[in-house]
């Protein structure tokens, strides 16, 4: 494992436990960095790039809930692991319904602690291919005309060419220019295609 595949930012006010986790975490092949309350760990910024979050629930700025909706509205996709050393049934539940990644207990045993952080990073790899590959499709629908666009969204909704022709106003002949043109800037060979790109970025409800 390297930065490249992302680094386990630690949130936790008790300085011998941040460090002691970050020396496990390290000594397994990651990376790993500290931070001794919310407020120095959401002004950093660290959580926008590659990685995963150990975010202990209690801590005594801002507690870990508020912290990791803070985080969320940052724009921080990085999954979160909540840990406590304070747990209940109540905590852990409340935890996930957040949007946890997981939840561990204090104090962590290391099968479970380098499990979750395996799989976290795992998945911010996975989210983040799927973002560059959703943001990529959103600029080639940007590059769409006005018109085009009108075309692309009607294709959507099944419309035919000369059903979108009458609806626009424009000649089917037209249509047929505009959705070439759609099909080419979008890459898209058919219209099972545009639709797939029309799912991923949400205009298919």
């Amino acid at each position: 494992m390297n930065d490249r595949q992302g680094v386990v930012l630690i949130v936790d006010d008790d300085s011998m436990l941040r460090e002691a986790l970050a020396q496990r975490i390290e000594s397994s092949g990651h990376s790993a960095k500290g931070f001794s309350s919310a407020n120095e760990f959401l002004d950093s910024g660290c959580y926008l790039n590659p990685g995963c979050v150990l975010l202990d629930v209690r801590l005594p700025d801002v507690d870990g809930f508020e912290a990791y909706r803070q985080l969320r509205a940052a724009g921080s996709i990085a999954p979160v692991i909540f840990i406590s050393g304070f747990a209940d049934v109540q905590t852990s539940v409340r935890a996930m319904k957040e949007g946890a990644f997981d939840f561990l207990t204090k104090p962590i045993a290391e099968p479970a602690l380098f499990t979750a952080i395996d799989r976290a990073l795992e998945l911010d790899l996975i989210q983040r291919q799927q973002q560059f590959e959703e943001n990529e499709l959103r600029a080639r629908v940007d590059s769409l005309t006005a018109r085009e666009y009108d075309v692309f969204r009607l294709v959507l909704e099944g419309r035919l060419n000369k059903q979108i022709a009458r609806d626009l106003g424009i000649s089917e002949k037209t249509v047929k220019v505009h959705r070439g043109r759609v099909m080419t800037k979008l890459q898209a060979k058919r219209v099972a295609q545009l639709v797939h790109i029309g799912a991923r970025l949400g205009y298919l409800r």
